[in-house]
């Protein structure tokens, strides 16, 4: 087994300096910040949803899929604008509500990669993202209905 070094003599010092200079981060201000811009992101969501009930004649059951559909699509669409990239750097932890944060980050992944092609550049670029949450979801279904089999 490898053993941990411990930090030479200018190792410390150095980190005395670094820590000094280091800029404090607002931690409350910076969950606030994310609670309330999450919150907002979601009653987006939520009036989205209530918007298809009202106008479109669907049901609380069937509006999910179309206001998902569409909240991935301005996610995509403000990402492409560079107008996400500010909110989430205003945001912080708020801009990455699940559904948008996702869309954000696959669209910002085949952006920066187009340059390299379609197949090479841009598929393979998202999926390197998506693979590991899919992967991730898929374990994580698993084991959850393992637990229901066993239990129910």
């Amino acid at each position: 087994m490898e053993k941990s070094k411990k930090p030479t003599p200018s190792q410390k010092a150095y980190q005395k300096i670094a820590s000094k200079h280091e800029t404090k981060r607002p931690v409350g201000i910076n969950c606030l910040k994310a609670f309330i811009i999450g919150g907002l992101v979601c009653t987006l969501g939520q009036l989205i949803s209530n918007g298809y009930i009202y106008f479109f004649d669907f049901t609380d059951k069937t509006a999910g899929d179309p206001t998902v559909a569409t909240l991935i699509f301005l996610a995509c669409l403000f990402t492409g604008l560079g107008i996400y990239d500010k909110f989430g750097q205003f945001a912080g932890a708020g801009s990455a509500v699940p559904v948008t944060g996702f869309a954000n980050a696959m669209s910002s992944a085949a952006i920066e990669h187009r340059t390299e092609g379609f197949v090479l550049g841009v598929a393979a670029n998202m999926f390197k993202l998506a693979g590991s949450v899919i992967v991730f979801g898929v374990f994580s279904a698993f084991i959850i209905a393992i637990i229901k089999t066993l239990l129910f």
